[in-house]
């Protein structure tokens, strides 16, 4: 049940953002955000294959 917890808090952060900040800004953030996502998956999957990989 943990990652309700987490699903709580990110709806929380979510929706003091929107209350704060311009639509164009949401939308940049949310750009933002998911590159930072895609970037951080991209780094866990060459340290698994790194990690696999024989000298």
């Amino acid at each position: 049940m943990m990652s309700c917890c987490n699903l709580y808090y990110l709806s929380s952060i979510a929706c003091m953002l929107g209350d704060c900040l311009k639509e164009a800004e949401l939308e940049i953030l949310s750009a933002d955000l998911r590159t930072l996502g895609e970037m951080l998956e991209s780094i866990l999957v060459r340290q698994e294959n790194c990690g696999r990989q024989s000298p």
